[in-house]
């Protein structure tokens, strides 16, 4: 692979599509405050060209009923919950999305580059494998993982640092031990899932760590959580790839959650993640999920991609609650 002097980025101007015809959180001006982010971290960068996601890789992470369903939606508008819209264009960009997801994993893979970003809407972590649901029809990033393992990675690492849980994500691959999903959320909070008890089924048990943290955890607790938790679990389960699950709405000033990161924190989360990466000598990809403060969202993608490319920045710091103690304590990996 090469060094992280440069970057693959997927982005297409069909995620813009995507759109209610009512104000969303989930809108197309959040795509262009993330491509804002990553111009302005000055970053050397190179297009992948955009394609739809595999037909077959789809169907390994979603039901043949769901994916029916969403085909029955192409051209059409409407709410599939309270929360998930369709627009005429809906459905292709979230199979070109997931798809994004998919190319950027293949050719990190392929040694094209060591790191990458995926700037896909509509965002995919709450999709479970039969029903879309949480603003997402298709879960990119555990299609991305399913291309992983289709192209040879035996273990596959995604962390999820979006402020809610990603319960799609969890569902797929909550009985599959070559799959490890870490989630940082706050708790309790929407989707209702992730508590820290949760942590695989049968031969995925241990696979899953959740970290549940209380409304207003900093830059603190999460470096913490990281260096408790999400660190000791990525460097015991040595994977073949990280995949990020990238939400940007655990940011201060998000419009739709209780925390307090800056986008220093969220920088050092994802240097933390590329230092473990660069020494198990692993490509690393970033996918858009959440962020819904527009100023918020770009200055995270901004700092967050530097540190993709080895710039160590230095998080906000500050004393560390006791209940926020009590929840890392709780979800700390076990023998």
């Amino acid at each position: 692979m090469s060094g992280p002097s440069r970057i693959l980025v997927v982005d297409d101007a069909l995620f813009e599509q995507h759109a209610a015809l009512a104000n969303h959180p989930e809108r197309p001006a959040r795509l262009l405050a993330a491509r804002e982010g990553l111009l302005r971290a000055g970053v050397a960068s190179e297009r992948l060209p955009p394609r739809d996601a595999s037909p077959i890789l789809l169907s390994r992470v979603h039901t043949e009923p769901h994916l029916a369903l969403l085909a029955s939606w192409r051209g059409r508008r409407g709410m599939i919950d309270p929360d998930t819209y369709v627009s005429p264009h809906s459905i292709d960009a979230a199979i070109r999305a997931a798809g994004g997801a998919e190319a950027l994993t293949e050719a990190l893979i392929r040694g094209e580059a060591s790191r990458g970003v995926a700037l896909v809407r509509p965002p995919g972590h709450h999709a479970e494998p039969d029903r879309a649901m949480g603003f997402c029809l298709i879960n990119n990033v555990a299609v991305a993982a399913e291309a992983a393992r289709a192209a040879g990675v035996a273990k596959v690492a995604i962390v999820d640092i979006d402020v809610h849980h990603g319960n799609g994500t969890q569902k797929a691959f909550y009985r599959d031990p070559n799959v490890l999903y870490v989630s940082l959320h706050q708790w309790p909070f929407y989707p209702g899932t992730g508590n820290a008890n949760e942590r695989g089924e049968g031969p995925g048990l241990g696979a899953t760590v959740n970290v549940p943290l209380s409304e207003g955890a900093d830059d603190a607790v999460y470096v913490e959580a990281f260096g408790r938790v999400v660190l000791p679990a990525l460097r015991a389960f040595r994977p073949g790839i990280i995949l990020v699950s990238a939400g940007f709405d655990a940011f201060v000033a998000d419009p739709l959650a209780s925390m307090t990161v800056s986008a220093e924190g969220y920088a050092w989360m994802v240097s933390a993640m590329e230092l473990v990466a660069e020494e198990l000598s692993i490509p690393m990809g970033l996918v858009l999920e959440g962020g819904y403060d527009l100023e918020g969202l770009a200055a995270c993608v901004a700092s967050s991609t530097r540190a993709l490319v080895g710039e160590r920045p230095k998080p906000s710091s500050g004393p560390i609650s006791g209940r926020h103690r009590i929840d890392i304590a709780r979800a700390e990996p076990g023998p």
